[in-house]
């Protein structure tokens, strides 16, 4: 169904649609242009495009920090798909999870997400996600403050998951 590939500067508009989308700029903090292009560069972040395998049409992008760590901790840095309620999100975990923990042979991978995102916090919980702890009021925004859950899963707590 979906199929992942490094993100190419020619897809950075695609990219940048996403995050400017009133739907999802209220549950992330949007990079520049810039910020993404230095992102693809860095060989300690993997930027990906999920795309529809049948079209090839891009439907989101994930971005994975920490290649390098010596600990073996991969930090989800961003998953954000256009079209909701489809499925996109499920399968891009089980495709990004796979590669983590298989391909990559990483022991944790974690994130962060914003208390109000519900819709992605019960997301990450059917993927095995486990709440860390909650980094109280942490950002900053126009209405006041807001806090973060901090959120894992380990490669144990993937291999006994059903793929």
């Amino acid at each position: 169904m979906l199929s992942l590939r490094k993100t190419e500067l020619r897809d950075l508009g695609f990219v940048c649609s996403l995050e400017s989308n009133e739907e999802n700029a209220k549950f992330i903090i949007p990079w520049s242009k810039e910020k993404h292009e230095k992102a693809i560069e860095n060989t300690d972040i993997l930027h990906l495009i999920v795309e529809d395998s049948q079209w090839n049409h891009p439907v989101g992008y994930i971005i994975i920090a920490g290649l390098e760590n010596p600990n073996l901790n991969l930090e989800l840095v961003r998953i954000t798909i256009g079209e909701k309620g489809k499925g996109y999100g499920k399968e891009s975990f089980r495709l990004i999870k796979n590669w983590v923990f298989t391909k990559h042979n990483a022991n944790r991978l974690w994130l962060d997400v914003k208390v109000n995102n519900m819709r992605a916090f019960h997301l990450y919980k059917k993927q095995g996600f486990v709440v860390e702890g909650t980094l109280r009021e942490c950002l900053k925004n126009e209405k006041g403050f807001e806090s973060l859950h901090i959120m894992s899963i380990l490669k144990s707590e993937f291999e006994n998951q059903d793929h």
